[in-house]
Formats: C-alpha cells, structure tokens, sequence
C-alpha cells in the first residue's frame, strides 16, 4: 500500500542516527554485546535539582494544557539566560518553547521557507536539517568542508554558493558530528558576506553551546547586523542531560516568533508543563552547576582521540566541543577487510557494527562521506572496550 503515501514522506530520508540505534538494539535483542556509540545522548542522569523542581511542579498540580508558546515564566528565563550567556537581549514576545529544538528548527523552516527556496548548509551537518528542508519542499545546498580545514567553511566558500534563491542559512556551533566551534572573528567574516544578501536569515542552533573546551562559544545574533535576520535556537537536551523531556526554544524577530507560535498551534500545542516548569530551574542555575559533565566529557574526548591515534587509517582532528569525533576513514575505501569490501562511509560503519558489535553513524548522513561519527558520550569502560575491538577488527 506504499504507492498511497505522500510524496513528501516518500522523499523523506530516514534518521541516520536514530536508524543506527534501532538496529543495535535489534542486535542486542538477538543477544549480541553491542556497545552504541551512535546517538548524542549524554548518559548522565538529569541533576537532582531538575528534578525535584518537576516532582514540585506535579504537586503543584501542573497539569492543564500550557500556552503554545510556552510559560511566562519560562520565556522570561530564557530571555535571562540569553543576556547573561550570549549578550543578546530577547523579550519574552521573541521567545517560542517547542516541544524540543528539533521542533524549533522544524518550525522556522516551515514559516519562512517556500517551494524552490534554497537553504545553505555548510558541511557536516546535523542530519535532520536536510530532512526538513525536503518537507519545505525547498532545496539544500552543501558548503563543503574537511578535516583539513577544521570542518569550517570559508567567507569566499559561502559568497560562492549564494544565489537568488538563497533564503537562509543554517549554522550549528559548536557542531554535530564533527564539534568544530566557528570563532567569534570567523562568524564575523561570514557575516561580512551575508551583511550584502539582506535577504538571507540565519538559523543559529546553539544547543551544544556549554560543552566547549577552553574554546568560547559566540552566538551570532550578537553581531548587530544580523540581530534581526537571525533566529537563535537552543534546549536544554543535551547541557543538562534532559533529551527525554524535550524542551526546545527559539530567540527571533517578533514576527517570526508570532509565526512560529501560530504554526505550533496547529501541531503540537505547548510543550509538556512538568518539563517547562523544570526547565526554568535548570536555566536559571549557574552554568557551573553542570560543569562536572563538561569535565568528564572532556577527559573522554582525550581519551577517545588517543585510542583512536593508535589505529592506522583514522585520521583525526581535536573537536573543541559537543561530544562527537569525527574522523576521516578514507584510507580505508577499496580496501577488503575479512572478506568485507569497503568502499564508502556507509559500507564502513556498517563493518564496524557487524565485525566489532560498535554502533556509529555514516558521514554522508551528515554531508561528509569520507567520516564516520562516534559519540563519546559513554562510559570510560565502554569507549576503551569499543575502540579496542574497532582495532582488532581492523588488524
């Protein structure tokens, strides 16, 4: 019965990322020893705090549909943590809660994309970005980069792929996968590009911005250029291990937080009450309160690179942020390893889960099919375990 679905769901790719995961799950459930190192989920439990401010909030008997915005007393955190962590004044009629950033992200583009619309994305990139720029029904258009470069594009780069039917441009600092962080002086330049094409808006998802290493993280609506040109979007998922409570929100010209919060009414409504009431908690602690989990994910992304320096093949950069590596595996592309022919990213991950039982993540989901992601957002054990059996395998 598949010739009755939409074309738009059929053009519609699967989640790389979440289509890995569910098939190490289905190994483990055959009873194999899977080790994932394929999803960006940190596996620390959400602190106490957190939750005891949601165990408050049932007992204060939060429990009626929210405003599809989300709560007052939400957005006013949220503006107090964009002052205090990224210099940009928002009031709360610029912020929209959404039922996390992935539904942020999905709702900007459906408001100011159109048919035949062109999204600049420079490569790699989070793979839901391209999905949802299909289902606009507009086009995506790859920025390439390598680990040569740091995975960064180049104001000449970005001047380059612009044409009239650019409309916006994603940017993700720090990155997923390769955790690359665009310097304030880089986003500049970049900006001294867009600053020509005024008819060009940016989306800056932000939602890595706490786990950085000795690298400072620069929010790009803070160039006063693109202030009104740039939607802002970030969550607490990932800095404060709550993935699961899928809270996602967005700083923006008025307009389009109007346009947002209209298009959300239709589809989701507000977000989950107990979680926006945890939420404003988390965001009005100090961001030291969570940096013991930026400590330990630093001390696993050493580890991981020093494990990873030991296998030939992999050639490595240093991410200054997030908690991904990236390597580039191409050495091996036409080699045959245990009777496997490897000729692409694809081909090669899918070797390491069968042949090592490790779950990663194929580069060309992200725009850069020379690499394969691996999050080291897993115990000590299991990296050591898991790069260890990835060597073997490949001996």
């Amino acid at each position: 019965m598949s010739q009755h679905l939409s074309d738009r769901i059929q053009s519609l790719p699967t989640s790389a990322t979440l289509a890995m995961a569910a098939k190490a799950r289905e190994l483990k459930q055959q009873g194999k020893d899977i080790i994932g190192l394929s999803l960006g989920e940190p596996d620390f439990n959400t602190p106490e705090f957190i939750k005891d401010a949601a165990i408050q909030a049932v007992q204060d008997n939060y429990n009626s549909y929210s405003p599809v915005d989300g709560y007052g007393e939400l957005k006013d955190a949220i503006c107090l943590k964009f002052k205090r962590d990224n210099n940009l004044e928002y009031t709360p009629s610029q912020i929209v809660v959404s039922t996390g950033a992935k539904q942020s992200i999905a709702n900007i583009a459906q408001v100011l994309l159109n048919p035949g619309d062109e999204v600049l994305l420079p490569a790699p990139y989070w793979v839901s970005y391209s999905a949802i720029t299909i289902l606009c029904e507009a086009t995506y258009v790859e920025i390439p980069s390598s680990i040569d470069t740091d995975f960064k594009i180049t104001p000449e780069q970005l001047e380059a792929a612009i044409t009239p039917k650019t409309k916006m441009i994603f940017f993700n600092s720090p990155n997923n996968p390769s955790g690359t962080i665009y310097t304030e002086k880089e986003y500049r330049a970049l900006a001294a590009v867009l600053e020509k094409h005024p008819n060009i808006y940016i989306l800056s998802d932000e939602i890595y911005e706490h786990i950085s290493y000795g690298e400072e993280t620069f929010s790009f609506a803070a160039i006063p250029n693109m202030y009104d040109r740039t939607i802002t979007v970030n969550g607490v998922a990932k800095a404060f291990a709550m993935t699961g409570w899928r809270i996602g929100y967005i700083g923006a010209p008025e307009w389009i937080a109007k346009a947002c919060t209209k298009m959300q009414g239709q589809i989701t409504s507000g977000a989950n009450c107990i979680a926006q009431r945890a939420t404003i908690t988390a965001l009005e602690a100090p961001v030291s309160s969570i940096n013991y989990m930026v400590k330990e994910f630093h001390s696993r992304r050493d580890l991981i690179l020093k494990l990873l320096g030991e296998i030939e093949g992999f050639k490595l950069n240093v991410p200054k942020g997030a908690f991904y590596v990236f390597p580039d595996i191409s050495s091996f592309f036409g080699k045959t390893i245990k009777g496997t022919k490897i000729d692409n990213a694809s081909e090669f991950a899918l070797f390491i889960l069968e042949h090592a039982n490790v779950a990663t993540v194929t580069g060309e989901a992200f725009g850069a099919s020379d690499c394969i992601r691996i999050s080291y957002a897993a115990s000590e054990e299991n990296i050591r375990t898991a790069i260890s059996r990835i060597k073997e395998a490949l001996r």
